[in-house]
């Protein structure tokens, strides 16, 4: 009987499914303007990928730093909502305690294990974060009542979100499959408007993490000569099929060059099931242990 000789905790492929590495991810990645990092949230690989891949872009970015202009590269996450953004700036800037932003920013339940690495990182190399998420009110509103539901709110909260209106294509596939899920297979809103809801609150996320994130490249890109890269940390469903924040992100801005990162779970780490999902996707064992 033979026995597999080694273990390997994951397997890069390209979009087409070739076999690919770390190296020829970074390298790619240096020649977009944003490279949206779809992950499985409680996945320790994907996390660790995320925090390597921050410290050698960098690197690499650094290198297009100019010696009065800042450094290059932007950080951003889905883990983080845009009302939070002055706790999080406040914190990166080194002005309030880890004690007060911990306790107030409304962080998930695994930061300190998969979020905390890349938020210290930019603290220690003075980098921007973005926090780009609609805040979770917001979103339970719409899931409840509708889109309309935001037209009521003030001025202060829509400066939280996306602008409106917000246009929300349910027959986009990422939408239609979560209103599958939901036992709706016809797009009639008005027959099931709870699941168009539920579909409306997930695309308000979307269209918000695109909004931010091209906000945030532009300020970077008008402050300095060189063209910035922004590196976005979301759940890979939020960017899959170059969907959902891809899609928004082309409506905001039709020049962004966007790289997108897939994570998946498979049995066989030899060939990739789900081609054309993403630029790279980064697959891990089944049997991988998970942070929580």
């Amino acid at each position: 009987m033979s026995f597999q000789t080694d273990k390997p905790a994951y397997q890069i492929f390209d979009k087409e499914g070739n076999k690919s590495s770390y190296n020829a991810l970074l390298e790619k990645a240096e020649d977009y303007d944003v490279v949206l990092f779809g992950e499985s949230h409680n996945n320790p690989i994907t996390h660790w990928l995320q925090i390597e891949l921050t410290k050698d872009l960098y690197k690499k970015t650094s290198e297009r730093q100019s010696k009065k202009g800042k450094n290059h590269l932007i950080l951003g996450a889905e883990m983080f909502e845009a009302d939070n953004q002055v706790i999080l700036d406040e914190y990166v800037a080194d002005i309030i305690t880890e004690k007060n932003f911990e306790a107030e920013a409304r962080l998930w339940n695994n930061y300190k294990t998969d979020y905390k690495p890349l938020v210290e990182f930019a603290k220690e190399n003075k980098l921007t974060f973005v926090a780009t998420n609609i805040p979770r009110r917001y979103a339970s509103l719409v899931s409840k009542k509708g889109l309309s539901s935001l037209d009521s709110l003030s001025s202060d909260a829509k400066g939280f979100m996306m602008p409106l209106p917000v246009e929300v294509d349910l027959k986009m596939p990422a939408y239609t499959n979560m209103l599958k899920m939901m036992g709706v297979h016809s797009h009639t809103e008005n027959v099931h408007q709870g699941a168009a809801n539920f579909a409306y609150a997930q695309a308000v996320k979307d269209a918000t993490m695109a909004y931010r994130i091209n906000e945030y490249y532009k300020k970077a890109a008008q402050a300095n000569s060189k063209n910035p890269i922004l590196l976005h940390f979301n759940g890979s469903y939020h960017s899959d099929n170059y969907e959902s924040i891809v899609y928004y992100l082309k409506k905001y801005n039709a020049d962004l060059k966007i790289m997108t990162i897939t994570a998946a779970d498979q049995a066989d780490l030899s060939k990739l099931e789900k081609t054309e999902v993403a630029d790279f996707a980064i697959v891990t064992p089944l049997s991988m242990t998970r942070t929580y």
